[in-house]
């Protein structure tokens, strides 16, 4: 059995959150902060978000607010909103559940992740040909 050796706090550089999430953020096309996981969503917006990027059968990370304080309010910090979930497209902050399911009922959506390269499921093949 391996034991882990303690980690004292005191020789640690400070942790740099924003500079972390910025790293998040441009690592994938499509990024989620959510409450929980999207197997296992633990509030009705983050489980709203996850439903309209599957609808639209997106690829995307989900990072769990949840399990790490720091990054729950250092992203509220990052994109000066006040809420979870926060979805990010190309490394740029779209907004929450609220703006998320007003983009899909208004085919926004659809066209954003075109503008990245990501076609959507609910893409209709007629505006492919355009």
């Amino acid at each position: 059995i391996e034991t882990q050796q303690p980690r004292y706090l005191s020789s640690e550089a400070p942790r740099d959150v924003q500079k972390e999430i910025g790293d998040l953020v441009a690592k994938n096309k499509v990024v989620i902060f959510m409450k929980g996981v999207p197997e296992a969503p633990q509030c009705g917006f983050s489980n709203a978000v996850v439903q309209i990027l599957r609808m639209h059968a997106v690829t995307y990370d989900a990072h769990n607010v949840l399990v790490d304080e720091e990054l729950r309010q250092g992203i509220k910090d990052f994109s000066s909103w006040p809420t979870i979930p926060q979805v990010y497209i190309e490394g740029e902050f779209i907004g929450g559940c609220d703006i998320l399911l007003q983009m899909h009922q208004t085919g926004e959506l659809i066209e954003e992740l075109q503008k990245v390269g990501i076609k959507s499921a609910l893409m209709d093949p007629e505006d492919e040909k355009k």
